[in-house]
């Protein structure tokens, strides 16, 4: 068997065997973990490792993926396949493997990776190893449990809208105010990038949902995500932050994005929100859709429109948040000022 080349999203599986008998018959779930063979080569030509590096793959390399859903719309929008197939899809860099159902149309040139499974990776037991809750154990949601940190969301109009640069440079100002700052991101599929800009920009802790074994939430159910997020919360909080920032992936009307926002157990551990925006019009539009849940806690503007002056000007006059761009999200001082003064009218 030549070299497997392990994927990010099986960094925690070490002992298997490959069953190469039962690839016709098994029905795959997300996590399951695959030994599959590189085809062709389109839009991906590395997988992100075990290491978290990036690493080339090649025509006829083995490399070991986990099965997910992926919901990416300037990506793929990619399924678990229900049976064998002839043919599956790279979707996902982190190491996620499904089969695209559709792409974003700058890539339909060039299309997903092409790979052909040669075995599961199962377990002394002859099980199929699943990544899900494989090294650690799942903690039920606790949405009364009194926390001693502030949470801060950062949540998108849109898939990039700007929410992690946000989330980031949120986590620098924090840091530059001599606070404590933890950062996870709680929904989307695997991959390191985000969280390594959080940890780069200062970020004491960062961690996200793959942590707990997930490739990819989506299609997750509601209580799976509030357990997750239950785990994620309960990870930082062995470091004391002062702040933890906490991003949820793609925008607004994405399906667990908007459960989660439709979810009063879950908005209620929320203390303060930042919404970020590609543009002025969907300012307007994300503002309509959270201030009826958040209120007050909502403080703050940011995004990809920041980066535009007169995107800013037309925001500043017809809407009376904040608009924070990346130089103001690391002043500390503006941005406890910021949290405090909402914090003061949420009292009064």
């Amino acid at each position: 068997m030549k070299t497997i080349k392990k994927a990010n999203s099986c960094k925690y599986v070490s002992d298997f065997t490959i069953n190469r008998d039962i690839i016709k018959t098994y029905s795959p779930r997300p996590g399951d973990v695959a030994i599959f063979e590189v085809l062709e080569l389109w839009s991906l030509n590395a997988i992100q490792d075990f290491e978290g590096r990036n690493c080339y793959i090649f025509e006829e390399d083995h490399i070991m993926l986990a099965f997910g859903n992926r919901y990416a719309s300037n990506q793929f929008e990619a399924y678990v396949p229900e049976e064998y197939q002839e043919v599956y899809d790279l979707v996902g860099k982190g190491g996620v493997v499904g089969n695209v159902a559709s792409m974003y149309y700058k890539l339909e040139d060039v299309g997903p990776t092409k790979l052909k499974l040669v075995g599961y990776a199962t377990n002394s037991k002859g099980e199929v190893i699943n990544t899900i809750y494989h090294h650690k154990k799942s903690t039920p949601f606790q949405p009364f449990e009194i926390q001693q940190f502030k949470t801060i969301l950062s949540v998108g109009a849109s898939m990039d809208s700007g929410k992690t640069t946000t989330a980031a440079f949120l986590c620098r100002g924090l840091k530059n105010a001599g606070n404590k700052v933890a950062y996870i991101k709680l929904t989307g599929t695997i991959f390191n990038k985000d969280k390594m800009l959080c940890y780069d920009c200062g970020a004491d802790y960062v961690s996200d949902f793959s942590e707990m074994g997930y490739p990819s939430t989506y299609l997750c159910s509601l209580d799976e995500i509030l357990d997750i997020y239950e785990g994620l919360l309960q990870e930082v909080a062995t470091i004391d932050p002062d702040y933890v920032v906490i991003e949820i992936a793609d925008g607004l009307y994405q399906r667990e994005t908007h459960q989660l926002l439709n979810h009063l157990p879950f908005t209620n551990t929320l203390d303060h929100v930042i919404l970020s925006c590609s543009d002025s019009l969907a300012v307007h539009t994300g503002i309509k859709l959270l201030f009826p849940i958040f209120g007050e806690r909502l403080f703050a503007l940011g995004g990809l429109f920041t980066g535009s002056p007169l995107l800013v000007e037309e925001v500043e006059q017809q809407e009376t948040l904040p608009v924070l761009t990346l130089e103001k999200l690391m002043d500390g001082h503006l941005l406890c000022t910021l949290l405090r003064d909402k914090r003061e009218k949420m009292i009064v």
